[in-house]
């Protein structure tokens, strides 16, 4: 039989899968088509799809920088933090491999060094440098990152935290694709840089790096400004479907 464990990371494998194919997809595939508002809309309405879809399981994190976030804001434990970057970084690369195959179908399609990777200078619309990228990507991780950190709180409106994620994700892409293709997922970023190579491989390291601080400043913010969180032991059984023991408060924990 089928353990909690088990549900809750096959279910951030397969969100970082699908967020790769058709969020990532959509500016491989139709980006010619549908510019950059519609690739900022794939990415939020894919978000939005897989938090209320994934959220009770798993808290659909599909994205290590929000479990790093989880993980500084005493949310989940180190070990439920590890179990998820290894499914999420698995997902993304089948997702990408997936998304590979694909495109390969479409003649004339260019996938070498591009592909929806994430790129400064010359591989930028605008032309951003490496710092100006850096930054960029650190602020629009915090808010992605303090986005769901503050409607997964224990204070925030119940069932709404669905449609600010993905509102916020398709915000930071708005601004981030023509600078420098959006990332605040080192998931999403690395998975495609396999398969694109080139460039894209030299210059994924700032995209693994630069999101994963961003999350991490934005779970210090929000502790500083949201009251304190139940103990991650109880946060951390709820994530995994475990019945709470005499006295410990119901947890929302990283829930959607």
């Amino acid at each position: 039989m089928e353990t909690t464990e088990t549900r809750t990371v096959v279910s951030e494998f397969l969100g970082t899968l699908l967020l790769v194919f058709f969020a990532v997809g959509a500016a491989v595939l139709a980006g010619e088509y549908i510019g950059t508002f519609g690739i900022a809309l794939a990415f939020g309405f894919v978000m939005l799809a897989l938090a209320y879809a994934l959220g009770p399981i798993s808290g659909c994190h599909i994205n290590p920088a929000v479990t790093l976030g989880m993980l500084v804001a005493r949310r989940i434990t180190v070990r439920t933090a590890v179990e998820y970057w290894i499914a999420q970084i698995l997902g993304g690369i089948v997702g990408a491999a997936l998304l590979f195959l694909v495109a390969k179908q479409v003649p004339g399609l260019q996938t070498h060094a591009a592909f929806g990777t994430n790129g400064w200078g010359d591989r930028s619309a605008v032309h951003i440098n490496l710092g100006g990228a850096f930054v960029a990507e650190i602020v629009m991780t915090f808010l992605f990152v303090f986005v769901v950190l503050g409607v997964t709180h224990k204070v925030a409106v119940v069932g709404f935290g669905g449609l600010a994620i993905g509102l916020a994700l398709a915000t930071v892409h708005l601004i981030g694709i023509p600078l420098d293709g959006t990332s605040v997922n080192p998931a999403r970023s690395l998975g495609p840089a396999l398969f694109a190579g080139g460039a894209a491989i030299t210059q994924v390291w700032l995209f693994l790096i630069a999101p994963l601080i961003g999350g991490a400043l934005a779970a210090v913010v929000h502790q500083i400004t949201h009251p304190p969180q139940e103990p991650v032991v109880v946060a951390d059984r709820a994530a995994r479907g475990e019945p709470k023991t005499s006295g410990e408060p119901p947890a929302s924990g990283d829930r959607v």
